[in-house]
């Protein structure tokens, strides 16, 4: 019998390492370090995703991340924001454990670690949950969006890049973020709002 998909409120995430196209072309001799960089990266981030977060699946450079969250949940917006931020430090201690560990290899992956950033997308909405075998596919318009949102003209290797619908799911002060506009492919002129990680204004509670 199959699965029978049903429609959730969720938040997405996309977390994008930035840097990574430029980095893999410059280093044709390089592919297995790369991959390896690029790998221990991307689980340093996913690895700080908890409740109501999961990971859904790997796209390349990038992890789309979804957690089921009732609309009007502040509070539940607000950590996954929170865990947006957590995002970030945890890629740049992995980076610098990179680094050190590659500092003997002259490579063009391992001399360009330095290069790659980390860049987060987020959306709050209605979407279908469709279990494909051992598989969880999400569909709908708000998952479309998200990934509209990667193609932008915002000139920074880091930031955090929200939606209006997740600015005011987790209640967050428009004064801390920027307004910004992207014609979005499919979709037109959308206003969203753009802040760097650390101008997120809500923690996770410290490790007891």
């Amino acid at each position: 019998m199959l699965a029978a998909m049903r429609l959730t409120h969720a938040w997405l995430v996309i977390a994008d390492i930035s840097g990574y196209t430029a980095f893999i072309n410059e280093r044709p001799t390089s592919l297995l370090h790369a991959e390896q960089i690029i790998t221990e990266l991307m689980e340093a981030v996913i690895d700080r995703a908890a409740h109501p977060l999961e990971v859904n699946k790997l796209e390349g450079d990038a992890a789309l991340l979804f957690g089921e969250v009732a609309a009007g949940d502040v509070d539940g917006g607000r950590d996954v924001l929170a865990q947006v931020k957590a995002f970030f430090p945890a890629f740049h201690r992995c980076l610098d454990r990179q680094k050190a560990a590659r500092a003997h290899c002259v490579c063009d992956a391992c001399t360009g670690i330095e290069r790659l950033g980390l860049k987060a997308f987020v959306h709050v909405g209605e979407l279908a949950i469709k279990p494909v075998r051992q598989f969880t596919e999400l569909a709908g318009e708000n998952v479309i969006l998200v990934h509209r949102l990667l193609k932008n003209s915002v000139p920074r290797r880091e930031y955090v890049l929200l939606t209006e619908a997740a600015r005011a799911g987790a209640g967050l002060d428009a004064g801390v973020a920027e307004s910004h506009r992207e014609a979005l492919e499919g979709i037109g002129d959308t206003g969203l709002w753009l802040l760097a990680p650390q101008a997120i204004p809500f923690d996770l509670p410290a490790a007891g």
